[in-house]
């Protein structure tokens, strides 16, 4: 598959099958992912991954620890500005209309979101920590780390998910793969093969276009 065409492919799946991922496949794209840009080096990335037995340990955890936790960090900014504020809405909104959830029906949106919880129900997942004395620019290693990990499972014909959602639950997480308390939770990421039929797999985002944010000096 050409270069252009993994990146355009990849898009984030809500609903997958149950078709298993191999352990030894997932290690494979994760040693492609470290090979992602670190700033001296330093690769920041913490990963644990939950699959087979591991997952069906997990989703019974986490259905048993139901209470709110305070989350790791602000995944949005407080007072998110435009246009950043409107294309958030937007593909909230697309991805709400293609599940067939009117604004008003609270209770199925509420239903919806926590089905991130269960990982839309990929048969495998990992979780991506980074020591709490990390800053800025090991965060930015990790975006690097973490999308090319997206683009290679994309182009071994995996699909993925990444999902800060899991910020929001880092007891939780942090208990069940038994990381140490040094470690912040940053993201999980579902992992499977896609559920073709499901309307919300059809979601595609609009993106600014380049015009907008980029501009070339002269």
């Amino acid at each position: 598959m050409e270069f252009s065409e993994v990146v355009k492919r990849r898009t984030s799946i809500r609903a997958f099958t149950e078709q298993p991922v191999d352990n030894a496949q997932i290690h494979e794209l994760l040693a492609l992912a470290a090979r992602a840009p670190s700033g001296g080096n330093v690769q920041p990335w913490r990963i644990y991954v939950i699959n087979d037995d591991a997952m069906t340990r997990f989703k019974a955890h986490v259905q048993a620890h139901p209470q709110p936790e305070p989350a790791e960090y602000a995944i949005y900014p407080e007072n998110l500005k435009e246009p950043h504020r409107s294309a958030r809405f937007e593909v909230g909104e697309m991805m709400y209309q293609l599940l067939n959830i009117p604004r008003e029906d609270r209770k199925a949106r509420l239903a919806r979101l926590g089905e991130n919880f269960q990982f839309f129900g990929a048969p495998a997942a990992l979780f991506c920590f980074v020591d709490r004395q990390m800053g800025p620019p090991q965060w930015s290693d990790l975006g690097m780390f973490l999308q090319t990990f997206l683009l290679a499972a994309t182009n071994a014909g995996l699909a993925t998910c990444a999902q800060e959602a899991w910020a929001t639950k880092p007891q939780t997480v942090a208990q069940f793969v038994q990381a140490p308390d040094e470690l912040m939770l940053f993201c999980g990421v579902a992992i499977g093969h896609p559920e073709v039929q499901a309307p919300v797999n059809t979601l595609i985002s609009n993106r600014f276009e380049v015009s907008e944010f980029t501009t070339f000096i002269d």
